[in-house]
């Protein structure tokens, strides 16, 4: 298991990956602060048929991922139904290089482009040589949050609150966005996480992502191990609004 070397390597692509709003709760656009995703209630357990990885096998990888999809889609799909939104798949693309459908990889992991509703799942050598089951589970996991944020209409509100902000409450804009779509990663782990079998146990899990580096984008890691176990725990995407979360709480 490969706890020590956690990384996450997840975001949006370039120019993208701005979001929300550091205003008072007054001033929040209500697609952010009151979005109906927040009211599809409680999750259950589900089962999901994920399978093992084989080390240094390209294919098992590409398996466990596309699987990893076929459980985050159903889910998700259950939870806009609970709130009675529509829900579209998002396409899903594995590669190993750094092009892909909506352009040049700019992560080591993953990336959610909205544009093309399309999560990007891009398989490192590290994947292939030490295949630590929730690491390369959450690259899903957190870009079907974005998903999430595009079907709900969250990232169009965050783009219009951004276009009037400042650099610095765009930086916090952009935390705002990254950990909410961690709490929905830890709200789909809630429902399902026996399923994936992640070889680990959830504290040592969320010890490991407070304990990552620091991205500019995405914030601290104790606020972005913070948002995900409050999903997990929570078991709802209610417990996701960071919009209107105290700024030191997405710092």
């Amino acid at each position: 298991m490969r706890i020590r070397h956690f990384a996450l390597c997840v975001g949006m692509v370039a120019g993208l990956t701005v979001s929300g709003t550091a205003r008072a709760e007054s001033a929040t656009p209500p697609a952010l602060s009151q979005n109906p995703i927040y009211r599809s209630g409680p999750t259950t357990p589900m089962a999901c048929a994920v399978p093992a990885i084989r080390r240094g096998s390209l294919r098992s990888l590409k398996s466990f991922h596309r699987a990893m999809a076929r459980c985050a889609d159903r889910f998700w799909a259950g939870r806009f139904r609970a709130a009675g939104l529509p829900y579209s798949s998002p396409k899903v693309e594995i590669t190993t290089g750094n092009a892909s459908a909506c352009g040049r990889v700019t992560t080591h992991g993953a990336q959610y482009c909205p544009q093309q509703r399309t999560v990007v799942i891009r398989v490192m050598r590290r994947d292939l040589t030490d295949p630590f089951r929730m690491n390369i589970a959450h690259s899903v996991a957190h870009e079907w949050g974005h998903h999430v944020q595009e079907l709900s209409g969250i990232l169009d509100a965050r783009t219009t609150v951004y276009l009037t902000s400042s650099d610095e409450e765009r930086t916090t804009l952009s935390h705002r966005l990254e950990m909410q779509a961690e709490c929905f990663a830890g709200v789909f782990y809630s429902s399902t996480l026996e399923s994936i079998g992640p070889g680990i146990t959830w504290a040592q899990w969320i010890q490991a992502v407070g304990d990552a580096g620091e991205s500019r984008s995405h914030g601290r890691p104790r606020n972005l191990a913070y948002w995900q176990n409050r999903g997990y725990t929570e078991a709802g995407a209610g417990a996701c609004n960071t919009w209107t979360a105290p700024k030191s709480r997405v710092s």
